[in-house]
């Protein structure tokens, strides 16, 4: 056995994880995963609200199998995660997201895949024997994404996720000073002291490389620097790989825009709205013709000082109790506790965005095989401490998990990981 696959299969926790990521993957290539926006409070926050929050605990109880399945907009998964969309995945494994795919199907749950992906959305449900949904970024505009919704309803996804909280793209200040964009420029159509430049700033980065040479290599026979292959133009050219900031703000999604989507998606499909921070917009996705949402702060990369996205669920999901959406959440999840908490709100599922690059990022299949692992025998463990038997038990029992933490400030809580 080799030491990566021993270390990858002795983890104990998702964090053991994303510290065995960063040091495989070149910090130019995690910063994208690791960074959150502005001071990074909110992406901070996401987790210590979980650690923060405390649950009561049964004794004298045994149980023999625990159910771990769950419902939501149609779908039924055997465990209560699925993956949330992750950008660019493809630069932390070749062919990452439908390695991702293989093994969400293999735990009998979705794999969802970010429009900006590096891997063909056919490959990604070629590779599960479960459903796959596709989230849309407007990038190119309407008739760009009309393609894409075509090309996803024949690749075989099951349901169109549509991320509402990216107007503009948030600033990940340390990502954006070390301008990858700038290192990844290609020399072609540069002048000679453009190139000279381009030259030193592309071996300012040779040192992380060399000392992870095995990315390296994987990375280049994937191709190298990948394109974002499901936005395409009317002439069948991918999107390149650039920074999508302006993209993102000149096709920002409107109310209006759920009118065409969902008649182009289908209406008896299920259309699932992300990025919701409010009941308001819960409401207004829903009367709308949405099936879901998705209680999400994009992982604190979007706008910071906005709430943890526990704390939104807390918050909002009591002005809900009237409506037929199915919800979810992510942010901030790093293991079973954290799940069945915020099940107990009434959640149907939730979504694992860098416990799947830390997976991933880690050692591709095996990798986040592991992360599943350890998400599950948390999970289980946690429900038979609490006295629970199935994860509709959690749903329904809500406050009564729950205990009011009467701890004083923060210090007792573990570092900071990730």
């Amino acid at each position: 056995m080799s030491k990566k696959k021993k270390r990858i299969e002795e983890a104990v926790t998702t964090e053991d994880l994303w510290k065995i990521m960063l040091e495989r993957i070149p910090p130019i290539v995690s910063e994208y995963f690791r960074g959150g926006a502005d001071s990074e409070t909110t992406m901070r926050g996401n987790v210590k609200a979980f650690q923060q929050s405390t649950t009561t605990a049964k004794g004298a109880i045994k149980f023999g199998n625990l159910d771990l399945s769950t419902q939501t907009v149609g779908h039924t998964l055997k465990v209560p995660w699925y993956i949330s969309p992750v950008g660019s995945l493809r630069s932390l494994y070749p062919m990452a997201d439908a390695v991702a795919s293989k093994v969400a199907g293999e735990y009998g749950t979705v794999m969802a895949q970010s429009t900006l992906s590096g891997t063909p959305m056919e490959a990604v449900t070629e590779a599960s024997e479960n459903s796959c949904w596709f989230q849309l970024y407007l990038c190119g505009g309407k008739e760009t994404a009309l393609r894409g919704i075509e090309r996803a309803k024949k690749a075989g996804f099951t349901g169109l996720i549509l991320t509402i909280d990216t107007g503009v793209s948030g600033l990940r200040a340390l990502h954006a000073k070390m301008n990858p964009m700038q290192v990844a420029k290609p020399f072609k159509g540069v002048g000679i002291g453009e190139a000279f430049a381009l030259m030193f700033r592309k071996l300012s980065v040779a040192p992380q490389m060399i000392t992870r040479l095995s990315w390296l290599i994987e990375h280049t026979r994937d191709g190298g620097l990948m394109e974002f292959v499901n936005v395409v133009d009317e002439n069948g050219q991918a999107m390149p790989y650039a920074d999508i900031g302006e993209q993102l703000a000149s096709s920002a999604v409107t109310w209006d825009d759920l009118h065409w989507i969902k008649k182009a998606w289908g209406n008896d499909k299920p259309l699932i709205v992300k990025g919701v921070h409010c009941a308001y917009d819960a409401k207004k996705a829903e009367d709308l013709g949405a099936s879901g949402v998705i209680w999400s702060n994009h992982g604190g990369r979007q706008q910071d000082r906005v709430p943890p996205t526990l704390h939104i669920v807390e918050q909002e999901m009591p002005h809900m109790s009237n409506s037929k959406l199915d919800f979810m959440m992510d942010g901030g999840i790093r293991n079973g506790t954290d799940i069945l908490i915020a099940l107990s709100y009434g959640l149907k599922a939730v979504g694992l965005g860098r416990v799947t690059a830390a997976g991933i990022g880690a050692g591709g299949a095996l990798g986040l095989r592991r992360a599943f692992e350890i998400i599950d025998s948390d999970l289980q463990r946690a429900m038979r401490l609490v006295g629970l038997q199935s994860i509709s038990e959690i749903q329904q029992m809500g406050c009564e998990i729950r205990r009011k933490n009467l701890l004083l400030g923060d210090s007792h809580l573990p570092e900071f990981v990730y």
